[in-house]
């Protein structure tokens, strides 16, 4: 029984030693960015209500959530999602505000998965939304954000794919598609199964333009001149040219920010999340199969909670970015200024001083009261473990 207590449940972990010290020094990186950008860091509580999160908000599906009651019987929920958290908080704290609202977080979220699926059920995101601005300009701030989060991290090599909800819905009214038929292309093309996209279009009976629009939804990266056919197909259905125009706009700007390189078009991108109204997005890069970044915009999201304020914000998935940094071989430096001071029972008051001399300018240390039986051996080894920076004895 007691090693059994030893374990965790499954699809959560401990990080520990190193590791736990990389993690924090990302995390303490990654904060400083964001408000050299103008965010203002909020913590939201770990769990909320359930309406929160609920099926008319469009998040996470009710039986992947961790549910449970308060005393009054109310129903509660861990957080699966940052993103209506913060929303809630804007709507309360900032209802009369007429400007921009920028602000910044990291928490712990959870989402109870399938044991096959391999996914941990614990994750730290960290994040940003820009609320009350629906321009451009501000769908490239949080791009450019996203791609500097992602450099300060130590990734040389990412790629964010930029998509619209409007070019798929766009589609899907065009075609007159029915609930049943659009939900197995969505299926379709969330498994980049685009060769059943084909045979499902082919089925149907749709304009040589609408099919050709449909068969852009597996293109991974659109060119100009495939932007500029896309546009010219589109010419007869306003939601879908909006869109492409949107996207054209957005990267005219990000050029302006150095980082349109890090950016290419996909307009088969689509997102669990229905809330997302306007250009969603996810970033990749080598040794992670699952995004490492992830967002979009919600322009009405915050109705449900009493503000009309169209918004954008994304999350890095901490958990997610540090695996990659490691299969990449990018180490980040986690500096241990620490120093284990090992001194004779005589010597005590002599280690304290030595000890807080060293914390007054910013050093760690550690006391250890020296053990007869011990040699220093050993306890050059136990710093090593402890990773320590140096080693001291006072005899």
């Amino acid at each position: 029984m007691k090693r059994k207590l030893l374990h965790t449940p499954e699809g959560v972990r401990d990080i520990y030693n190193m590791e736990c010290a990389r993690k924090l020094v990302l995390q303490e990186n990654l904060q400083k960015l964001l408000k050299k950008y103008g965010y203002h860091a909020i913590e939201t509580p770990t769990f909320e209500f359930f309406d929160i999160f609920s099926r008319e908000i469009g998040t996470t599906p009710s039986k992947d959530l961790y549910k449970f009651f308060d005393r009054e019987g109310n129903t509660l929920v861990l957080r699966p999602d940052m993103t209506p958290s913060i929303a809630r908080c804007v709507a309360k704290y900032y209802a009369e505000e007429e400007f921009a609202v920028r602000l910044s977080y990291i928490g712990n979220t959870f989402i109870n998965n399938n044991s096959y699926q391999g996914r941990l059920k614990e994750n730290t995101q960290l994040g940003a939304e820009l609320v009350g601005d629906n321009s451009v300009a501000a769908d490239a701030e949080i791009l450019a954000l996203v791609a500097d989060s992602l450099k300060t991290a130590g990734l040389m090599e990412f790629q964010i794919g930029v998509g619209h909800m409007d070019f798929f819905r766009g589609l899907v009214q065009a075609a007159k598609l029915e609930e049943e038929l659009e939900q197995e292309l969505i299926t379709l093309i969330s498994n980049k199964n685009f060769f059943g996209v084909e045979e499902l279009v082919d089925s149907l009976h749709l304009s040589p333009q609408l099919k050709e629009l449909f068969s852009m939804l597996g293109n991974l990266c659109m060119t100009d001149d495939m932007m500029s056919r896309a546009k010219a197909l589109s010419a007869d259905f306003p939601v879908i040219l909006k869109a492409l125009e949107r996207l054209e706009a957005l990267m005219q700007v990000l050029s302006c920010y150095g980082v349109d390189k890090y950016v290419t078009i996909e307009l088969g991108m689509l997102s669990s999340y229905h809330y997302y109204t306007g250009i969603i997005f996810a970033g990749y890069t080598f040794g992670s199969g699952e995004p490492i970044v992830k967002g979009g915009r919600y322009d009405h999201l915050m109705d449900y909670f009493g503000k009309h304020a169209p918004s954008i914000g994304f999350a890095v998935v901490i958990d997610q970015l540090l695996a990659a940094l490691a299969r990449q071989k990018i180490t980040i430096p986690a500096e241990n200024d620490q120093t284990l001071i090992v001194y004779r029972r005589d010597k005590q008051q002599d280690a304290i001083e030595r000890a807080v001399s060293l914390r007054e300018q910013d050093f760690g240390a550690a006391l250890v009261c020296w053990e007869e039986h011990k040699t220093k051996e050993d306890y050059r080894a136990y710093a090593q473990r402890m990773h320590m920076r140096s080693l001291m004895f006072i005899e």
